[in-house]
């Protein structure tokens, strides 16, 4: 990976949790329901593992399994088409089940709120969201002139340093630009 990584987060979980998936619509009779992963831990889905509905009910995973390219979930105690329906939703995990992390690796909710400078020192805003891109992830600075996204690439953010609550970028010319 060419820079830093941020695990993605459509949507700002309740507090004490992550993002863990969506479930989707059944599959067959026997309670499998489709579940879009959004978790980059990959020990999230594991049987045995729990999980947390948006109105706070536990599921444990009895089974998952590929199927055309796309995740079935079997969650204990759901034996039925009819039951598997009612599950659409979000899915979420404790946030004391995080997993440890990388080098210049970062979660979401650590970096909203840092201080955005130049190399200098220069204030240039707040950080106020990391949004998802598909070739790398982007800042979004909130500045005196606006909304700046600068780009996740460690040629541009050049340091991060969660105890001073900073983020120190070296934009490319016309990034911060109002125009």
């Amino acid at each position: 990976m060419a820079g830093p990584s941020w695990s993605k987060s459509p949507t700002d979980p309740p507090d004490g949790l992550l993002l863990a998936g969506r479930i989707g619509k059944p599959h067959g009779i026997a309670g499998e329901v489709y579940v879009v992963r959004i978790s980059d831990d990959p020990r999230r889905f594991d049987v045995g593992a729990v999980l947390t509905r948006e109105d706070g009910t536990e599921l444990v995973i009895e089974r998952t399994r590929i199927h055309r390219d796309r995740f079935l979930v079997k969650f204990a105690g759901i034996d039925t088409r009819t039951e598997a329906e009612g599950l659409r939703g979000t899915l979420y995990a404790t946030a004391g089940e995080r997993r440890n992390l990388a080098e210049n690796e970062f979660w979401v909710d650590d970096l909203r709120g840092l201080e955005a400078r130049l190399e200098d020192g220069t204030p240039v805003g707040t950080v106020s969201e990391i949004l998802p891109g598909t070739v790398h992830d982007h800042l979004a600075v909130a500045t005196e002139e606006g909304e700046r996204l600068v780009p996740l690439v460690k040629e541009i953010v050049t340091r991060i340093d969660l105890e001073a609550r900073v983020v120190v970028i070296d934009p490319i010319p016309g990034l911060l630009d109002s125009s």
